[in-house]
C-alpha cells in the first residue's frame, strides 16, 4: 500500500495506482471531468498508465478474464462510463447554475463578454470542443460546465460526452497497454521502470496547446486593447 509523502505524489499517477487501485481510478475520473476541483488531477497519464497496469487493476479487482485484450477492454470502458458521468454532473451544474453567470458583474477574475463569447463558439464548434477538451486538461473540467453555462442543447451535448469519452478513453488506456507490452518484447525495456519520464513527457505534451492558447490569447486581447 502506498502512502503519501509530499504533494508531487497528487500528480503521479502511479501513486493513486498503487494507493487505491480501480475504485480510486474511477473516482478521479469522474472527479477530474465533473468537480471544480478535479483539475489537478492527473488524466491523460492516469489513463495511458492505468493501461500499463490494466491486466493488474482487473485482476486485482473483479479476477482476470486471461485476456490482456479483454481486461483493457473493461477498464476503458468502466474509464469511458465514469468520465460521462462526470460531464454530465459539470454540465447540469452549468445549466443550473448559468443564470447567475450572466447576471453577475464584471470583475478581474470574470468578463461576461468571455459568456457570450462561449456560447457563440459552442453554437458554431460545439461537439468539436467537447471532443478536443477531453486530451487538454484543465480544460476538459470546465468545458461541460461552460456547455451547461451556455445552454448547449442537452442531447448533442450527450451525444459529444459518449462519443469523446470512449475516444479519449480506449486511445490512451489501449496505448498503455499495447505500447508497454511492445517495448518489453521488442526492446527488453520495461515501461513501469520509466514511468516518471512517461508521465513528463505526457504533461508537456497536452499541457503545450492550453498554455500556448493563454499565451497568444493574452497578446491578442493586448493588441485589440491598444487599437481599440
Amino acid at each position: 500500500m502506498e502512502h503519501f509523502e509530499s504533494w508531487k505524489d497528487l500528480i503521479n499517477p502511479e501513486f493513486y495506482i498503487k494507493l487505491g487501485g480501480f475504485w480510486l481510478v474511477m473516482f478521479i475520473i469522474f472527479a477530474e471531468t465533473g468537480l471544480f476541483v478535479g483539475f489537478f488531477l492527473p488524466g491523460d497519464s492516469l489513463l495511458f498508465i492505468s493501461g500499463i497496469y490494466s491486466v493488474e487493476l482487473i485482476s486485482a479487482t473483479f479476477g482476470s478474464t486471461g485476456s490482456g485484450f479483454l481486461d483493457t477492454t473493461i477498464l476503458s470502458t468502466c474509464i469511458a462510463l465514469c468520465a460521462i458521468l462526470g460531464n454530465e454532473v459539470g454540465y447540469w451544474f452549468g445549466y443550473k447554475t448559468g443564470p447567475a453567470f450572466y447576471k453577475r458583474e464584471d470583475s478581474f477574475f470574470f468578463k461576461k463578454k468571455y459568456l457570450f463569447q462561449a456560447h457563440d463558439f459552442f453554437e458554431k464548434h460545439g461537439s468539436l470542443a467537447i471532443i478536443m477538451a477531453r486530451f487538454l486538461p484543465i480544460v476538459r473540467t470546465f468545458v461541460p460546465i461552460v456547455a451547461g453555462i451556455v445552454k448547449m442543447d442537452k442531447k448533442r451535448f450527450l451525444f459529444d460526452n459518449i462519443f469523446s469519452a470512449f475516444l479519449w478513453s480506449y486511445t490512451l488506456v489501449f496505448a498503455g497497454h499495447y505500447l508497454d507490452r511492445l517495448f518489453i518484447v521488442e526492446f527488453g525495456i520495461d515501461l513501469k521502470a520509466h514511468l516518471g519520464s512517461i508521465v513528463l513527457v505526457l504533461v508537456l505534451v497536452t499541457t503545450l496547446p492550453v498554455i500556448l492558447k493563454l499565451v497568444f490569447g493574452k497578446v491578442k486581447d493586448r493588441e485589440e486593447n491598444s487599437g481599440s
